[in-house]
């Protein structure tokens, strides 16, 4: 977690740390914190995007399993990552069936 040190005196500009995370460490630990708060099963990484406090990841999980398997349950959810990879929030962004294509919309 950052602190206040983390902000250089003379600009007021928080300081880049020494090592930055790259794209696929931001995704695998956006990932893991989806996975230990939901205890859902994840799909996948569905999105990475740089923000202005560190990474946004969406990923893909399984809320309720369905028999068939094409009509589990599905959920997409983002997770707001700082620089060191903690966790700043989480959400649910949408539920559907495994069995829908998606449409392109957020519901």
């Amino acid at each position: 977690m950052r602190t206040d040190h983390d902000t250089d005196a003379t600009t007021g500009r928080r300081k880049q740390p020494d090592q930055e995370m790259t794209t696929g460490q931001a995704a695998q630990a956006g990932l893991k914190h989806v996975a230990d708060l939901t205890g859902n099963e994840t799909v996948g990484i569905v999105s990475v995007e740089p923000s202005d406090q560190g990474w946004v990841i969406g990923v893909e999980t399984v809320e309720e399993r369905r028999v068939p398997s094409s009509t589990d349950v599905l959920a997409l959810y983002t997770a707001d990552i700082d620089l060191d990879g903690e966790l700043l929030s989480y959400r649910r962004v949408r539920r559907y069936s495994r069995g829908h294509g998606d449409d392109g919309t957020t519901s």
